[in-house]
């Protein structure tokens, strides 16, 4: 049967019909806000190439999570942001029990104690070089060596109080590594997001601006995943869920729906997906070109994320949903 007896727009016709049909938009407890926290006290500044979004210090972030809290938003991703005198060789000051990261941790938790708190483990924003890892005098990153790195950083933030730990780096072997050293540490029962597929990507620009993360020299090429190998995009993750991951991650979101798809398809783990920076300015500055409505492109866009089979959305817009994803 088909048209004229088949007429789909019978279904189309009117909001009460189109709503009873539709899929819900995902909700708030859906949603981890990444946060850029910075030295000192009192500071809440903005970040120029990703407007909404701030660094802030410790006593201004407990503010900030009190009013996203409010909206229903109850879990966060910490990205500690450090002067160039914390910065060396091998990035040390990632896992100094006092460290940025484990201080917010610590003051986060006496206040939101049911907060669950995901900390980014890589040592690239605590590296003089920017990468994420150990170099060779050739300026290579050395795989083997900089595990232990994380190791130390993982830990470090699990005795802090973090739920959860994000590794980050894409080197091999590191989700192996890092459950071995949190359940030796008594941390067993620490989740480990793995940023299992995360693309060498040219959306990462806004960031690495607010987290002061950009190589000084070379790229990440050789051990982020390659965006025109698909099958071994699959198989980062795969790999991941058989060394222990708890939460499998797409990383960018919005250009790799297809990939987001195929992962959920392979894998019963939990999926999220990373809403990057990229993404995010991108809508915005289509908005300020008057060449979209920002409320609609944001919510097209992550419902598309749902969609595609994300059971977590890690994005910037967590801390505006009150005023463009509440229905």
């Amino acid at each position: 049967m088909g048209f004229p007896d088949t007429r789909l727009r019978r279904l189309r016709k009117n909001d009460t019909i189109r709503n009873m049909l539709a899929d819900p938009m995902p909700g708030p407890e859906k949603f981890v806000w990444p946060v850029f926290v910075v030295e000192g006290r009192g500071i809440k500044q903005a970040i120029e190439s990703m407007p909404g979004q701030f660094r802030y210090s410790i006593d201004t972030l407990l503010e900030a999570v009190g009013e996203v809290m409010a909206m229903g938003i109850k879990s966060l991703m910490i990205f500690g942001v450090v002067s160039a005198e914390q910065k060396s060789k091998s990035g040390e000051y990632a896992w100094k029990q006092d460290g940025l990261v484990q201080q917010a941790i610590c003051e986060l938790k006496k206040i939101y104690p049911d907060l669950l708190i995901f900390t980014d483990v890589c040592v690239c924003e605590y590296t003089s070089h920017g990468h994420c890892g150990i170099l060779d005098d050739k300026g290579c990153l050395v795989n083997d060596p900089s595990l232990e790195l994380l190791q130390k950083m993982a830990v470090s933030h699990a005795q802090a109080g973090a739920d959860g730990v994000a590794p980050s780096a894409m080197l091999d072997g590191q989700i192996q590594a890092i459950r071995s050293s949190l359940d030796s540490a008594g941390q067993e029962n620490t989740i480990l997001m793995s940023y299992s597929t995360k693309f060498a990507s040219s959306m990462y620009g806004p960031f690495r601006e607010a987290a002061d993360s950009a190589p000084s020299c070379g790229d990440r090429k050789s051990y982020q995943a390659d965006y025109r190998n698909e099958r071994a995009a699959i198989r980062e993750s795969i790999e991941d869920e058989s060394e222990g991951a708890d939460i499998l991650m797409v990383k960018p979101s919005l250009l790799y729906l297809d990939l987001i798809k195929q992962i959920r398809q392979e894998s019963m783990l939990p999926l999220a997906a990373y809403n990057v920076s990229g993404e995010y300015s991108m809508l915005i500055a289509t908005a300020d070109k008057g060449w979209g409505d920002l409320k609609s492109m944001v919510r097209e866009s992550i419902f598309s994320l749902s969609r595609a089979g994300s059971d977590i959305i890690i994005s910037y817009w967590a801390n505006q949903y009150d005023k463009l994803l509440k229905d």
